[in-house]
């Protein structure tokens, strides 16, 4: 082969190359190794801070609030002459340390149904009750109504010898005044085949304020 420029710059173009990458690799080693050893100053500097004040917050002392106070009962005048005005009542001692009586022995007189043919019946019909029926004054002025429900038992002979209160106003005079209006009229009794039966029998009475 003719020698031509061509043909020996691809001849050494591998060793041209090798040469430039060993000088590439030297340079940036001695590159590195100048500014191997940098320093950086530091600098301190010392700043003041002002101290913060506080305010100090009185305390407030919460007031307790009193107790609501208690409803007064209504005090009802008694309509027998005979008591004094200046009577009191002796103070009583309770010895806490007696043991406590025991408890009432159970009901025997249960409430048994009778069948029967035709029901009791007061003279005048329910209205005479509600006629007869005295309003307890404690219970008028506090406002109350409503129905107290008694079971009463009607002898054969038309008077009732037994009540029982099922569905009560409270205490407040209503049940008492409901048995007695109950008792203060005249029955009819239940009759079973035409003969008069003793019998319970269920009798509202309303208590109502015009």
């Amino acid at each position: 082969m003719r020698e031509t420029p061509s043909s020996e710059l691809k001849l050494q173009y591998k060793r041209i190359l090798e040469l430039a990458l060993i000088f590439s690799l030297a340079f940036h080693i001695l590159f590195m190794q100048s500014f191997k050893k940098f320093k950086v100053k530091t600098v301190q500097r010392t700043a003041k801070l002002k101290a913060l004040e506080v305010e100090e917050i009185p305390q407030t002392q919460q007031e307790k609030q009193a107790a609501a106070p208690t409803r007064p009962s209504v005090p009802i005048a008694s309509e027998d002459e005979d008591l004094p005005e200046d009577e009191t009542i002796d103070i009583t001692d309770l010895n806490l340390e007696d043991e406590p009586p025991p408890p009432p022995p159970p009901d025997d007189g249960a409430i048994v149904f009778v069948p029967y043919d035709e029901p009791p019946m007061p003279v005048g019909g329910f209205q005479a009750i509600q006629k007869r029926l005295v309003y307890p004054e404690i219970a008028r002025k506090a406002g109350v109504e409503g129905r107290v429900l008694v079971w009463a038992q009607v002898d054969v002979d038309g008077s009732v010898v037994r009540t029982k209160i099922v569905k009560s106003l409270g205490p407040n005079g209503c049940d008492e005044a409901a048995v007695n209006a109950i008792k203060s009229v005249d029955w009819k009794p239940a009759k079973q085949r035409d003969r008069p039966v003793k019998v319970w029998i269920a009798v509202p009475v309303d208590f109502r304020l015009r």
